[in-house]
């Protein structure tokens, strides 16, 4: 799938689903997820690192949530706990952490892009500017917490910065054209 059909497939409806105000800065939000999800799932992969064959490992879907971390966030955070209520309910999808964890690598990918459109709305700090990518990377490195970067020594966190800035300008130039 490329990038203008995960807009089209999956960002633009699940904008859909939320309020108005979270399209604001639309080129912003779709370069901000795109490059997650090159970030964290490049070829698509629904499951991360899976245990054995036909077993998701910690994280799941095309932006990579884990249970315990952006599913739980965005279910309990004030700012974005009703809206994913509204997105489960659109989507029949039943609103608890298994629920929506469940669902994630079954589901189309519009529950998944939702997800992170509002993880990345509990962030009191703006959108980064449009081509700003070391804002960008910092935005995802807060929201999203990889833990190859946190627990990751300098050459790790040097090679993660350059996938970033590399997958940023794709997803810049797709919003661009």
């Amino acid at each position: 799938m490329t990038l203008s059909e995960i807009r089209r497939q999956a960002i633009a409806p699940a904008l859909a689903l939320l309020p108005a105000r979270m399209s604001e800065r639309l080129p912003q939000v779709e370069a901000l997820l795109l490059a997650t999800h090159l970030q964290e799932s490049p070829n698509r992969e629904q499951c991360q690192l899976p245990a054995r064959p036909g077993k998701c490992g910690p994280a799941r879907g095309i932006w990579q949530f884990e249970r315990g971390g952006g599913v739980a966030g965005v279910l309990r955070h004030p700012a974005s706990r009703p809206h994913v209520f509204t997105v489960c309910a659109k989507l029949g999808v039943v609103p608890t952490l298994d629920g929506i964890f469940d669902a994630l690598p079954t589901q189309c990918d519009v529950l998944d892009a939702a997800l992170a459109r509002l993880l990345y709305w509990t962030d009191p700090k703006p959108l980064p500017a449009l081509g700003d990518a070391d804002a960008a990377l910092q935005s995802y490195l807060h929201n999203w917490r990889p833990g190859a970067y946190t627990n990751g020594n300098a050459a790790k966190r040097a090679e993660l910065s350059r996938k970033w800035h590399a997958n940023y300008a794709k997803a810049l130039a797709e919003v661009r054209a």
